[in-house]
């Protein structure tokens, strides 16, 4: 089972999400959005399957700081460019779980996924 966690490293959802993985053994690839960034065709695939909405992070420190222009009038276009932009407004953690996504961080959610 190939298993990447994407988001930020001293980010505390997923620094809960990782102790979570490694509390059950399970293997993973960190993908640190600052140190690596993400591809347009990741974060569009992402758009695809969660919708814009969900992949967009609004409570972060990042977006809420952007100026009111660039919060206004939002589409997927536009989230997907203030996302590539700053990836840092994308919702942490992503699972991708042999190409199943998730967003964000619930155990109960966690252990659905990987009963399954």
């Amino acid at each position: 089972m190939a298993v990447t966690i994407y988001g930020i490293k001293n980010c505390d959802t997923m620094k809960k999400a990782r102790t979570w993985l490694d509390g059950r053994s399970i293997s993973y690839r960190f993908h640190d959005y600052k140190a690596e960034g993400i591809d347009k065709g990741s974060l569009d695939r992402w758009i695809g399957a969660l919708g814009w909405e969900t992949v967009l992070n609004r409570a972060g420190t990042t977006f809420r700081a952007l100026p009111e222009a660039d919060k206004t009038g939002l589409d997927a276009e536009k989230a997907a460019a203030l996302m590539l932009a700053q990836p840092s407004m994308i919702k942490r953690p992503i699972l991708d779980i042999d190409g199943r996504l998730l967003a964000g961080f619930k155990p109960d959610i966690y252990e659905a996924a990987f009963a399954a």
